[in-house]
């Protein structure tokens, strides 16, 4: 493949720029794997199983939307580029369709749950379009491999940034949105008692920012490597598809992505219920500030993870995280429900937020790199198409980990309209915030012992990657 480039080194305002679009999506990202479950089974009024398998079954939708996308953007050709024009056109749609996934009609059972099915399969569909594009970007912002790292710390910085100020508003509104304490004082005890409409105004503010965020991304970035034109739409889909399901080192790193993925949704998703039912304390203001903390250490971090890798590199940066979250996590387990066991969380909390922000950009720099190996075997790097696959893995990763969570509350007897719930639903929502998601994150281990594309197997790749490049460009 001809590639040429702009100057190669980016500007400060550029990373920055880039940064805004994970800011953007996070808030939305965040609110949907963390309070769509409760707000599903609490506020919207479904069954814990409806609402998982919901979860789950649209799943089957992303698997092939995402590498749908992928292929869309690959053969894209604009003014702009390839994938930075997806930001500006879907930036509208994605702030519309997510509030709207908040809205509860004032409609029977059967009917809202028709509606939930189109709204979370349309909100999948806007997220797919948005940001397919915008994670292929970082394998055109630069052609440099350590940069690549450097513009995906700045992604994942201000997507924590992201994270915390969505939290942070949710804390605001938290007395509106949680409801009134029932006569034994929980918070948020069935359908009813927290405030619909309140949900949606909330989702709106957040969703007004997300869109003025990704059109600061689109005005702000660019992209440096660009395809020959003589070379664009050469490569048919069937062999951009062969090459993508031949690449081994993807389908590791794919597998490690959803491991991860599934240790943060299960965890994240079950702290509302934790609060409420383990510790006795508000789902929503409690439950946002504990998150708060975190994405605090998240962005920690992400501060490290540079210097981190440079010193051990990518794939033993991911394997190192994988083992602390996994001990760390199973540690929760032994936590008990006193204010000592509270601040034992809170500390195990910010360790493990540690860890995950130190890991971030390097899986989406390994899928960048990932592309490269691609390209050089195969001769297309199918960037958007393999970091479609990314999309794909933390959509997946997210939304069975939600199916997971409900499930399990399902099987245990967990009832909304309790003000107490089962002691064996009390044992679940406890393994869910340690032993499960712990689980996820082994799934994670293994498939990165195996990744084959280490430090020095990347230098010799960018190294014939370059006399490659060179060559076709003679």
């Amino acid at each position: 493949m001809n590639l040429t480039s702009t100057p190669a080194k980016a500007t400060l305002k550029e990373k920055i720029g880039y940064g805004l679009g994970d800011f953007s999506s996070s808030m939305f990202w965040k609110i949907f794997s963390y309070y769509l479950p409760i707000f599903y089974s609490d506020v919207f009024g479904l069954k814990a199983q409806h609402a998982a398998l919901l979860l789950l079954v649209t799943k089957l939708y992303d698997a092939i939307s995402d590498p749908v996308m992928g292929i869309i953007c690959d053969r894209t050709h604009t003014k702009w580029g390839k994938y930075r024009p997806y930001l500006l056109w879907i930036a509208l749609p994605f702030a519309l369709v997510g509030t709207l996934s908040f809205f509860t009609p004032d409609w029977g059972y059967t009917a809202k749950h028709v509606y939930a099915y189109v709204m979370y399969i349309l909100m999948m569909t806007v997220y797919t379009a948005i940001n397919v594009p915008y994670g292929a970007m970082l394998g055109v912002v630069t052609a440099d491999p350590r940069e690549k790292s450097v513009f995906s710390s700045y992604r994942m910085f201000f997507a924590y940034i992201g994270s915390f100020v969505a939290m942070g508003i949710f804390a605001i509104f938290e007395k509106s949105i949680a409801g009134k304490p029932n006569a034994a004082g929980k918070i948020m005890n069935g359908v009813g008692d927290a405030n619909p409409a309140t949900w949606t105004f909330v989702v709106a503010i957040v969703a007004v920012m997300c869109f003025l965020l990704f059109l600061g991304c689109f005005a702000l970035t660019r992209e440096r490597v660009q395809q020959d034109e003589k070379e664009k739409g050469s490569a048919s889909v069937g062999s951009d598809l062969k090459a993508l399901l031949g690449n081994g080192p993807w389908w590791l790193l794919l597998g490690g992505g959803v491991g991860i993925l599934l240790f943060n949704s299960i965890r994240g998703g079950s702290a509302a219920y934790y609060f409420a039912n383990i510790l006795g304390a508000s789902p929503i203001l409690t439950c946002a500030v504990y998150l708060m903390i975190g994405e605090i250490a998240q962005m920690l971090g992400v501060l490290l993870a540079v210097p981190v890798s440079d010193r051990i590199g990518k794939k033993g940066t991911f394997i190192s995280v994988l083992c602390v979250v996994t001990v760390l996590s199973v540690i929760v387990w032994f936590l008990p429900a006193t204010s000592g066991g509270f601040w034992g969380l809170v500390v195990l909390q910010v360790l493990i937020c540690i860890a995950i922000g130190i890991n971030s950009p390097m899986l989406w720099s390994m899928f960048a790199d990932v592309a490269d190996y691609s390209e050089l075997k195969h001769g297309t790097a199918s960037t958007g198409l393999i970091f479609s696959s990314s999309s794909m893995a933390q959509k997946f990763g997210g939304a069975l980990g939600a199916f997971l969570l409900m499930q399990v509350l399902a099987w245990s007897g967990y009832d909304a309209s309790l003000a107490s719930q089962a002691p064996g639903t009390l044992t679940a929502i406890k393994a869910l915030m340690s032993i499960v998601p712990a689980a996820g994150s082994l799934l994670g281990l293994v498939c990165l012992l195996c990744y084959p594309l280490g430090g020095a197997k990347m230098k010799e790749i960018q190294s014939q990657l370059e006399i490659k490049r060179n060559n076709d460009n003679e």
